[in-house]
């Protein structure tokens, strides 16, 4: 018996403190009234039916026989019995082969398996106290009757309609096959369904791990409070703990901490030694409000690189090789005019897997904190020629630790960039010039002239990492100064427009536009003339002299439909950098790994290993013509080395219950830039989450270079009506790590599921 629910009210219900009766027959003996053939006894809150009902208005005790039906309007419930009692008055009763169905608790949530199917359940007899229901030798379950899928089976069930269920010595069956024995079963009915108690267990097997067995408790601390603990045990490899704690302190507050570690007994090596891969890893997530300000965290911990690789659930989690951490309290002022941010920051890069006992090839940035004000554009003159002024300005402690270099925790900076900006427009032509001034103040600084560097091959993923600098490089620190002006021209012609009716068999819709925007930036930054001798920590840092141009078309093509609806569904854009100070004033050396800001706004792949004029042609295509398909393509050719450096490209199809992905991620510019890189990424599925029958999903990740399968996984579903049984074979070559897992996963509708295979893990 689930939840108390909201009915729409029931047209010709008795008035209130009013009772109809109905007989095919009836006859009264003083206080007693006998109903006979479709008896029904009913009021402004339920009606009972029966073959025979006697009703004694004295003490309000209805007794009825013959095929027995009770049915209270507010909480939906139904109940068929041979026979029983029930006081009117004191909506007590007894009720004798009971059977009955209450309506279902839908769990929302796309993990979990749902199911309309109301709750049903069976027992001898069964007791009716005011608002509460107990069920003697009985059983109940969300499937259909009479051969349902699963049951819970007790000698006794207490139930409160809309709030709990309670049983003891409980079996849960399934197709009448004992599988699970609680000494406790509690199960929230209501609103709010927290309460403390024990998970259900989960086992499964991988071929590194040995088998996994593992169990949780939860516990509903108070309503803003509550601790999932969750302990697993690999036979071959130790012990695991997951811990979830979060609260909400406040309407304005909460907070989420994850954690999860691995006590390793160590896996064999070919030379016969123990190599120990465990570790932990933490995530804390916070929002607050105080003082008018936003308050925002977002703190991970992570011991390891060996360890996210040996024991992630996930394959991107696996590979991912950053770590990033911010904290930060933000207030607007005067309209969202002005923003105030006090930001503390940690960026924890992984270049490469150290084992225990090797030093940490790890590249740490900090800002301990900083203090961040920044004013939206202001008209300041208005009129033919407006002129708006902006700026942003910081300051705080930064540091940046890395193999043979730190600079210690208090290197202090300070920046303030004032802008000001016009705009004229003349027939569709727009020509918008800027000009900012920037002033930057380092506490420390590179004390080489000329700093050795040592290319990376590998920046763990971050687009502004430099070379890293030679071992036991000397720092300064004395002041260093950088002034510079900044001078952008963006010009727009007006667009070029076509419309035309698309053939029906494209069935595109009833017209189409073709419209091509074309945009055309200059830029000239001067005045930086030290920037080898400039610490890198952000962005900030790697801004240097440029006087370039950028050319961009974009295309887009818009349908209309027969009801007027317009959606965008083509959009290509190319674009190219021509540089007239092919050495950024200094700032590209030859034969190592360059990035400065003006090449890292344009592509998200390094292109600066020496001196250069043009940048590569960088071209983004996305075409969704049809609900069932879309296409990505993003590429970059560069000129110089006459051949394409980098391609990915994504295809999706997607028809009624299948679903299928293709994908390619390749990398071939100068390894001393980035590593060749050239992984094909394969994908489908059959069916979804809440679809009764079979479901099928599965990927297949191959790095074409290494010629090896990197990471797939196949699952399968099987769903009735009111649960479901997924399979997961998975499998892990990530080179540290060669693994096959073997996850099996039962989900009881609009309760949850049990198993090895998490809910976060699963397609199905």
């Amino acid at each position: 018996m689930a939840q108390t629910a909201t009915h729409p009210a029931k047209a010709n219900l008795p008035p209130e403190n009013e009772i109809w009766m109905e007989g095919i027959t009836q006859d009264s003996n003083q206080e007693w009234r006998y109903l006979k053939g479709a008896a029904k006894v009913q009021t402004s809150e339920m009606v009972i039916s029966a073959d025979q009902i006697d009703y004694n208005s004295d003490t309000h005790w209805a007794y009825a026989r013959g095929h027995v039906h009770l049915e209270h309007f507010a909480t939906g419930d139904k109940l068929n019995a041979d026979h029983g009692e029930y006081n009117l008055e004191t909506e007590e009763g007894r009720f004798y082969q009971v059977d009955g169905t209450s309506p279902a608790k839908i769990v929302s949530s796309p993990w979990v398996l749902s199911t309309t199917n109301p709750f049903y359940f069976q027992a001898e007899w069964a007791e009716r106290i005011k608002n509460r229901y107990i069920l003697h030798h009985g059983f109940v379950t969300d499937c259909k009757t009479p051969k349902p899928w699963w049951t819970f089976q007790a000698p006794l069930f207490d139930i409160v309609p809309g709030d709990r269920a309670i049983a003891r010595h409980t079996i849960f069956r399934l197709k009448n096959v004992p599988i699970l024995y609680l000494p406790f079963f509690y199960r929230p009915l209501g609103r709010n369904p927290r309460q403390s108690g024990f998970l259900t267990p989960n086992f499964g097997h991988s071929t590194i791990r040995g088998w996994m067995y593992g169990g949780g408790y939860y516990w509903a601390i108070n309503r803003s409070y509550d601790l999932t603990g969750v302990m697993q045990y690999f036979t071959v490899r130790g012990p695991a703990e997951t811990f979830n704690f979060r609260g909400k302190p406040n309407e304005n507050s909460d907070f989420n901490f994850n954690f999860y570690a691995v006590q390793d007994k160590g896996l064999l090596q070919p030379n016969g030694t123990l190599q120990k891969q465990g570790g932990e890893e933490f995530q804390l997530t916070a929002r607050t409000q105080i003082l008018g300000f936003t308050g925002r965290l977002d703190y991970s911990y992570l011991s390891s690189y060996l360890f996210r690789q040996a024991f992630s659930s996930s394959f991107t989690s696996a590979i991912y090789s950053e770590v990033s951490s911010i904290g930060f309290l933000q207030r607007h002022f005067k309209d969202d005019l002005y923003t105030v941010n006090i930001v503390a920051s940690r960026d924890q890069l992984f270049e490469s897997i150290t084992l225990p006992g090797q030093r940490a090839n790890d590249v740490i940035l900090q800002k301990l904190p900083s203090l961040e004000v920044f004013g939206r554009d202001r008209e300041v003159v208005s009129g033919p020629v407006p002129v708006w002024f902006s700026f942003s300005a910081s300051g705080g402690l930064l540091s940046r630790q890395e193999p043979g270099f730190q600079t210690g925790w208090d290197t202090e900076r300070a920046d303030v960039q004032p802008r000001v900006a016009t705009s004229f427009d003349f027939k569709g032509f727009s020509l918008n010039p800027s000009i900012t001034f920037g002033a930057t103040d380092y506490g420390k600084y590179y004390a080489l002239n000329q700093t050795t560097y040592t290319p990376r091959t590998s920046c763990g993923g971050y687009a502004t990492c430099p070379p890293a600098p030679s071992s036991n490089v000397l720092v300064s620190d004395s002041n260093l100064f950088r002034k510079n002006a900044d001078f952008v021209l963006d010009f727009r012609p007006p667009p070029i427009e076509k419309v035309f009716v698309p053939a029906k068999w494209l069935h595109l819709g009833e017209k189409v536009k073709h419209v091509i925007e074309a945009d055309a930036t200059y830029e000239y930054i001067t005045g930086i003339d030290q920037f080898q001798k400039i610490i890198h920590f952000d962005s900030t840092d790697i801004l240097s002299n440029t006087n370039q141009l950028t050319l961009s078309v974009t295309n887009r093509l818009y349908r209309k439909d027969k009801t007027g609806a317009v959606n965008e569904f083509l959009t290509w854009r190319v674009a190219q950098a021509r540089y007239f100070d092919p050495t950024f004033g200094g700032a590209v050396l030859p034969g190592q790994r360059n990035v400065v800001l003006a090449t890292d706004e344009f592509s998200p792949f390094a292109f600066l290993d020496g001196p250069r004029n043009y940048s590569p042609v960088v071209s983004t295509l996305t075409v969704n013509p049809y609900t069932f398909l879309s296409l990505d393509w993003r590429t970059n050719y560069d000129p110089l080395r006459r051949k394409i450096v980098a391609n990915t490209y994504s295809v999706g199809v997607h028809h009624a219950q299948y679903s299928a992905s293709v994908g390619d991620t390749s990398i071939t510019t100068n390894p001393l830039l980035a590593p060749q890189a050239n992984q094909l990424t394969f994908g489908g599925s059959y069916g979804s989450t809440n679809r009764k029958g079979w479901n099928a999903a599965g990927l297949f990740d191959y790095d074409l270079l290494l010629h090896r399968r990197l990471y797939e996984f196949v699952q399968a579903s099987y769903n009735t009506n009111c649960c479901g049984f997924s399979i997961q074979l998975r499998r892990f070559n990530l080179g540290i790590r060669d693994e096959n897992q073997y996850l099996f996963s039962f989900s009881v509708a609009n309760i949850g599921a049990f198993g090895s295979l998490q809910k976060q893990e699963r397609i199905f």
